[in-house]
């Protein structure tokens, strides 16, 4: 895992499960995820995780941070896809690279 803190071992693996429930249309912040897995203040290692699982099929071009900033987009084959994916599942934006949480926030665990 590149070095990164991970004391239970399996904590990417949880974050992992939690992103591949995030319902298209729909977005999560990395704190959420840290907080539904008893890891609050664990945001920076959910993102860790998600750099982990660059070119895979989760759905990682749902997770913001807590203002709604694709702060991830970098880590996408190119910086506009992140926002491309999520507009093409009908999420909206209130300013450049930041989505409506009010309208569209997921919270993990929630059906």
């Amino acid at each position: 895992m590149n070095g990164r803190p991970d004391p239970d071992g399996s904590f990417l693996e949880r974050v992992w499960v939690v992103v591949a429930q995030i319902p298209a249309g729909r977005v999560t912040t990395y704190g959420d995820i840290a907080t539904h897995l008893g890891r609050r203040g664990a945001a920076r290692t959910v993102g860790w995780a998600l750099n982990e699982a660059v070119g895979s099929d989760l759905p990682c071009h749902r997770v913001v941070n807590r203002n709604g900033v694709l702060t991830g987009r970098r880590h996408f084959e190119t910086p506009p896809v992140m926002a491309e994916r999520l507009r093409s599942e009908g999420v909206t934006f209130v300013a450049e690279n930041r989505v409506d949480l009010d309208a569209h926030r997921w919270p993990p665990g929630e059906g």
